[in-house]
């Protein structure tokens, strides 16, 4: 599963190094700010190996775009999640360093193609309003 998300990038934590049975590894930390100007969100990621040396070429009000992959464990009865960050890359592309990995590209089919685009519709209203009695959970 892949996500993307833009964002400001507000800080990187320190890079956090050590040593396993498989060989070294490092990881480092960052926080974007989304851009949605009425309630912008903080997301901490994880950059780990390459990644970290990718993420460097950045600093602090760079608006990036990172494409990760979102994974929880379980500890001691407690669920922990983390944000992998696998591509890291300038908002607007140009400073691309996800060598390591690339998404295949969707192409359409000929069918797609052939069809006329559809007009966008409005996004269905939801009611957001709850009450006792219209609440049907059994919880």
């Amino acid at each position: 599963m892949a996500l993307e998300i833009v964002g400001k990038l507000i800080k990187v934590l320190p890079e956090v190094s050590g040593q396993s049975q498989k060989g070294p590894w490092s990881k480092q930390e960052f926080v974007l700010e989304t851009l949605d100007a009425s309630y912008p969100k903080k997301v901490c990621l994880t950059a780990w190996g390459d990644k970290v040396a990718d993420l460097k070429q950045f600093g602090d009000g760079d608006t990036i775009k990172a494409t990760f992959s979102a994974e929880s464990r379980e500890y001691n009865e407690r669920w922990y999640t983390e944000l992998r960050a696998f591509r890291i890359e300038s908002a607007d592309g140009s400073n691309d360093s996800g060598a390591g990995y690339a998404a295949p590209a969707s192409r359409p089919t000929p069918q797609a193609q052939a069809r006329p685009a559809q007009q966008s519709q409005p996004a269905p209203s939801f009611n957001t309003t709850f009450d006792d009695e219209s609440n049907d959970l059994p919880f």
